[in-house]
């Protein structure tokens, strides 16, 4: 399993969803990449060269936030051959408000960097979806900084993406957990559901 982080973070916050990975059986590595300086096709090249260095016959993806958009940028770029299923974690499929909100300022503009403007210009929206089995989780505790810096966000939602941004029309299987954006990857309820689903190809309900 490769587990694969989103915006402005790196392969060290995914350290904790890993080792409960690692207890429930899975071979677990970490994919860490330039969110901010490089675009969705460069970081998907990236992880391509990455994902051909592991001696497995079975590969299964895990992407947080921004990471599920970079799985799908994979899938369009660069597909790989070895079978696995995927399962992404509060993210924006649907595109984000938060995000939109602040592109109109610049500062915020060169924060995001290349991969968010590609998802904000709807590039992924035109990719069909990879010819995967996927499992989408949202959240819904209402905690984080996306609360703050843009207060209409819809509800429910994970305290920065919404539950209607992050659902996946197609997906195999979907479900609602209560966690945070960023609880998500510190969520027992959460690593329990992506063991579930990359074992059966549904989530335990």
């Amino acid at each position: 399993m490769v587990l694969i982080h989103g915006l402005w973070l790196s392969g060290f916050i995914l350290v904790f969803l890993a080792r409960r990975l690692r207890r429930l059986g899975f071979s677990v590595h970490l994919f860490s990449y330039p969110s901010v300086r490089a675009d969705l096709r460069v970081n998907a090249a990236r992880l391509a060269r990455f994902l051909d260095t592991l001696d497995a016959d079975i590969v299964h993806l895990v992407g947080h936030s921004l990471g599920g958009i970079l799985i799908r940028a994979l899938f369009h770029y660069y597909p790989p051959h070895k079978p696995g299923r995927i399962v992404t974690l509060g993210t924006p499929h649907g595109g984000s408000q938060v995000a939109k909100h602040l592109r109109q300022y610049a500062f915020w503009r060169w924060a995001m960097g290349k991969g968010m403007t590609n998802l904000l210009d709807g590039l992924p929206q035109g990719w069909p979806l990879p010819t995967r089995e996927i499992g989408a989780i949202s959240g819904n505790r209402s905690i984080g900084f996306g609360r703050i810096l843009y207060r209409p966000l819809v509800s429910p939602n994970d305290g920065l993406v919404s539950v209607e941004e992050s659902s996946l029309a197609g997906a195999r299987d979907y479900i609602v957990l209560p966690a945070s954006h960023t609880g998500m990857l510190f969520s027992r309820a959460v690593a329990r559901q992506v063991n579930a689903f990359l074992k059966t190809g549904h989530f335990d309900r």
